[in-house]
């Protein structure tokens, strides 16, 4: 037994290790068992090195006793010069723009035709040694393979000193809550324990449906220190979405090998719709420059009885509401201002299904119903009515209860910060049914969807129009830029002469489709997604101004 394996281990060094192409094998497989051990990679350096050096060995070895190779040698020989030859001339021609002998069916810079020039001068060098030389190259390929097992030794000491896990500490500074398309600032602070000097790459954990600016980190660190880095990030849906990881990526002394810590730090964002619109309408109302964001002044018809303030004269106020007493003790005219109706409702109804998958200025159309919502509700909840939603697909999603007062943001903030549109057909008849069942008082109900053929637009037309009466229904289609840029081309030309046409007529049967509900008593509001927050607030307001709820 002893005698059978004693054979086998002779004839397996004999037939197999004493090979060339084994032996460097045998040098590459332990570095990289090592690597993966530490869950390391080697960079493009120590790739390239290897590259470079390990093959000189064998082909010398290999040579040694080949004299029949002499001819295929000769024939890379005058392959290597002709390539040389073409690849040097290619990059004169486009140094010099030279360009009639450049080859433009080739779209290769200047620099690629130098580094071909430089590969084939140096495949010329390597062969013409070969040629000549021949049988002496043994002892240089031995010399040549102690020199790749150097360098695989000095490698495997750098990778010794790539630092652990252990070493790295992660913070994360940032708001919890954000706002849809709105940047806010991330504070990463990495702190570093080991004791040598470092290059790192961080870069965070941010979700898909982020974007980072910047994406990435490069940073030489100090023994022992702790550095912070600032960025921006900018949310493109809504919803809850954790942070949990600070993705490291380490180099070692020598940048023969690099690593990525995953080190922990775990933060949960929830994004909702656009809440900072809210802050810029309260400062604009404060300082009276509501038009910067489209709200026009609307003149009231009539007044109320229930007395509010004194103020300063108009050319716009009735002269019958001038308080003399006032105006007197003053000595400058003011009339008295009355408070509308209070306590009114609006219900809105979001359509959350298919009709609202496209997408304007990088948002869905839903989005932007939802900011509009909001938008609205934050106005007509600080002149004190009532603000409900319903949120519906081919089913009710969510049902916010109408009510007054400041904490009713909060609740449809939460309605709706989870809400995506799907690809269901939307059920008219269910949304409006829990309308009916859950809202008996009189409101202003607002539908937000949109009409892209006959059958959503007859459900549109038959509930909406049940509701003249009862409530006050105000029925938003929202635009899409494709239909109306076809239509507008003002010099179409083949296809695109057709592509017009249809949009041309979908945009009159939209027409007629807004018409009839005007007609039969129905508020109708046909506009771009990105207008229809301003336009909105001013429906609103007209609505209150004329008395109409």
């Amino acid at each position: 037994m002893i005698s059978i394996l004693q054979d086998f281990f002779v004839g397996l060094w004999t037939n197999v290790l004493t090979q060339p192409m084994m032996q460097l094998v045998a040098m590459v497989l332990p570095l990289a068992i090592l690597a993966r051990w530490m869950r390391t990679t080697p960079t493009i350096w120590l790739a390239l090195t290897f590259a470079a050096l390990m093959p000189v060995p064998v082909i010398a070895i290999l040579l040694a006793d080949a004299g029949s190779l002499m001819g295929p040698i000769l024939f890379l020989l005058v392959l290597a010069l002709v390539v040389g030859i073409f690849s040097f001339v290619q990059f004169l021609a486009h140094s010099l723009q030279w360009k009639r002998f450049q080859l433009n069916f080739v779209p290769l810079s200047s620099r690629v035709w130098l580094g071909m020039t430089f590969v084939a001068a140096l495949a010329i060098c390597v062969l013409f040694a070969f040629a000549t030389v021949g049988n002496s190259l043994a002892w240089v390929a031995w010399v040549l393979l102690g020199l790749n097992i150097v360098i695989a030794a000095i490698a495997a000491i750098d990778l010794a000193s790539l630092p652990s896990a252990k070493h790295f500490s992660a913070e994360r500074e940032t708001s919890r809550i954000a706002s849809l398309l709105k940047r806010q600032k991330v504070v990463l602070t990495i702190t570093y324990k080991g004791p040598l000097h470092l290059h790192l790459s961080v870069r965070d954990d941010v979700p898909q449906q982020f974007q980072a600016v910047p994406e990435q980190f490069d940073l030489d660190v100090e023994p022992r220190s702790r550095t912070t880095v600032h960025y921006e990030m900018e949310p493109t849906k809504r919803g809850s979405f954790s942070m949990d990881t600070v993705f490291i990526q380490v180099d070692s002394k020598l940048r023969f090998w690099k690593k990525i810590v995953k080190v922990p730090a775990h933060v949960a964002i929830s994004v909702y719709p656009d809440m900072k619109q809210l802050a810029e309408y309260a400062l604009l109302a404060r300082t009276n420059r509501l038009s910067l964001v489209g709200v026009r002044r609307t003149r009231k018809v009539g007044q109320d009885h229930d007395f509010e303030r004194l103020r300063d004269y108009t050319r716009d106020d009735n002269y019958k509401h001038i308080d003399w007493r006032s105006t007197a003790r003053r000595r400058r005219l003011t009339v008295r201002e009355f408070q509308t109706s209070q306590s009114q409702r609006i219900m809105f109804m979001i359509d959350c299904g298919r009709m609202m998958t496209n997408e304007a200025d990088g948002i869905s159309l839903l989005d932007h119903a939802f900011n509009a919502m909001l938008m609205l509700s934050f106005v007509a909840l600080r002149q004190g009515d009532s603000v409900g939603a319903i949120a519906f697909s081919d089913r009710v999603h969510k049902y916010v209860p109408p009510k007054s007062g400041a904490n009713q943001m909060n609740h449809l903030l939460h309605a709706s910060y989870d809400q995506f549109p799907q690809l269901v057909e939307s059920r008219y008849d269910e949304a409006f049914m829990h309308l009916r069942t859950n809202c008996r008082k009189r409101s202003l109900v607002v539908l937000i969807t949109n009409v892209i053929d006959e059958v959503n637009s007859h459900q549109i037309e038959q509930y909406l129009t049940t509701l003249v009466g009862r409530h006050l229904p105000l029925g938003v289609l929202l635009r899409d830029h494709r239909l109306f840029d076809a239509a507008d081309n003002e010099k179409p030309y083949g296809a695109e002469l057709f592509r017009a046409a249809a949009a041309a007529d979908i945009l009159t049967w939209r027409h007629h489709v807004l018409t009839d509900l005007s007609h039969k008593g129905v508020l109708a509001l046909d506009v771009f997604p990105e207008d229809l927050t301003a336009n909105l607030v001013n429906q609103y307001l007209e609505i209150k101004a004329r008395h109409l709820l």
